[in-house]
């Protein structure tokens, strides 16, 4: 589904991948751990395409297609979901509005009818619901007085809905108490874990992965990626620390 060859990118002309490699196939979690600095975000946002992020060398096939050839928009519509760290607020636009014509601006792109209202509000009654969230709470402009947990829930709706082939994570479990997390991680599976799609979550820490659980972990350390092991490796890293990469 992804594959990633020898990446190199800088932010502010200053270098943060250096050679990443990495394959991720339809049907599998992957997780990527390691220090903060490390590049973990950048990886993230690379792949999104966010502007400031610039690829310098590498490569990255996405479903048969040069990803970095794709505008953000287009990687959108080819099935690539980016979970911020930080979701945004966008004050004075309904949030239900906005996953309607994000939706439906896709759907356009792969030369697909629009769904009406009443389809679209029964998709999101039962995506709200999946993630215990009141469909009121989406009809309030995007994501503006929410809670962290809040936040983290209404992007989940969005992936829900949006239904990506590829979901790159970055940091969902941040800012979420026992309850939310939960909710979360059940989430990630219900609209992730299927054998046409695939997951890369970014995280410093195990908990998430007690309920997304990862088919590899990988420890990304200097730019590259170090390590790479089963489900096994996040527990000794979360018992060790990154002095495991050295063993």
């Amino acid at each position: 589904m992804l594959t990633i060859s020898n990446l190199h990118a800088t932010v502010a002309d200053k270098p943060i991948l250096k050679g990443l490699s990495l394959t991720i196939n339809a049907g599998e979690v992957h997780a990527i751990m390691g220090p903060n600095g490390a590049g973990k975000s950048t990886l993230g946002y690379t792949l999104g395409g966010r502007p400031g992020y610039e690829v310098t060398g590498g490569a990255v096939e996405f479903l048969g297609q040069d990803l970095l050839e794709l505008e953000p928009h287009e990687r959108a519509a080819a099935g690539l979901f980016l979970g911020f760290q930080y979701p945004v607020e966008i004050p004075g636009v309904s949030f239900v509005q906005f996953l309607r014509e994000s939706l439906n601006a896709q759907r356009a792109s792969r030369d697909e009818a629009p769904l009406s209202g009443g389809e679209f509000l029964k998709l999101a009654r039962e995506q709200a619901a999946l993630l215990k969230m009141d469909m009121e709470m989406l009809k309030r402009p995007v994501n503006v007085g929410f809670s962290g947990g809040e936040k983290k829930r209404a992007e989940m709706v969005q992936m829900g809905i949006l239904a990506p082939r590829l979901a790159i994570l970055d940091e969902t479990d941040s800012g979420l108490d026992i309850d939310a997390l939960r909710i979360v991680g059940d989430g990630i599976n219900a609209v992730m874990r299927q054998p046409d799609k695939a997951v890369l979550l970014i995280t410093h820490y195990q908990r998430l992965l007690d309920y997304v659980k990862p088919d590899f972990v990988h420890v990304l350390a200097g730019g590259r990626i170090v390590k790479t092991g089963g489900p096994e490796l996040a527990l000794e890293l979360e018992e060790r620390g990154y002095e495991v990469v050295a063993a």
